[in-house]
């Protein structure tokens, strides 16, 4: 078993994109079980107010500096794109337990963690960003369990290469429908443009390429084109059945 917590105190570090760890990357996650997040201080002695209940984790700097040198370089691995930062994690942790690199990572991530926590509770459009990416990465995995509907999403392969395998395979498929959505969606877009049709800019933000109901799950599949187009071709948008749509409501 591994600690759940002090294993997202190391993403929040290793994925932040503020901070040395990964200078592209920004893990931010939704805080489901937020009346029970802790957060953390480095001054005992400092009084926090209100915030003085929550604020009752301690952090360590003495193993941040003890271990900076190669908490740096694990990010510059990170960024330059020679380890990934899921291999980062399972290298800092060891039967179920971080290592002494891993637990400095984790003192370090805690700083990060509290600001997140506290701009979580505090600014709307954060919390409203965040619910966001959310909803896009549950509609990735609702799409992922869509097609590959015999095992429901999950995986059973035995060995890890078979498991390897099956994610490429599902993952190819994924972002093959992810490119046709979005192709047939911008033509439909314009289509109604050019026709007259208010599209409004809030109606866009809540469109989704994982959109699947046009999709066929079994063998029996139906295409849109009755002869298959050129590589730089379309297939023809349809008319809408009616002059009212969604971007009229």
């Amino acid at each position: 078993m591994t600690n759940a917590g002090q294993v997202r105190d190391q993403l929040i570090q290793a994925l932040d994109g503020r901070r040395p760890m990964a200078a592209d990357m920004s893990y931010r996650p939704q805080l489901a079980d937020l009346p029970e997040q802790q957060l953390w201080r480095i001054n005992p002695a400092t009084s926090y107010g209100p915030l003085d209940t929550a604020a009752r984790g301690k952090i360590d700097l003495g193993k941040v500096r003890r271990d900076w040198p190669d908490i740096l370089r694990v990010a510059a691995s990170i960024h330059t794109g020679t380890v990934r930062a899921y291999d980062v994690i399972r290298m800092l942790q060891r039967d179920g337990h971080p290592t002494p690199l891993g637990e400095a990572v984790a003192s370090y991530g805690r700083i990060f963690k509290s600001l997140h926590v506290l701009a979580y509770v505090d600014d709307e459009t954060y919390r409203r960003d965040i619910k966001g990416q959310s909803n896009l990465a549950e509609g990735r995995h609702d799409l992922d369990r869509t097609v590959f509907h015999g095992h429901k999403g999950e995986i059973y392969q035995r060995y890890h290469v078979g498991m390897e395998e099956q994610l490429g395979a599902a993952g190819l498929v994924l972002n093959c429908i992810v490119l046709w959505n979005t192709f047939y969606m911008h033509a439909a877009l314009e289509q109604l443009r050019a026709e007259g049709y208010p599209v409004r800019d809030e109606d866009l933000a809540r469109l989704s390429p994982f959109v699947r109901h046009h999709l066929a799950s079994t063998a029996a599949t139906r295409s849109c084109c009755p002869i298959w187009p050129a590589a730089s071709a379309r297939c023809a948008t349809r008319a809408p059945k009616t002059t009212t749509g969604i971007f009229n409501k």
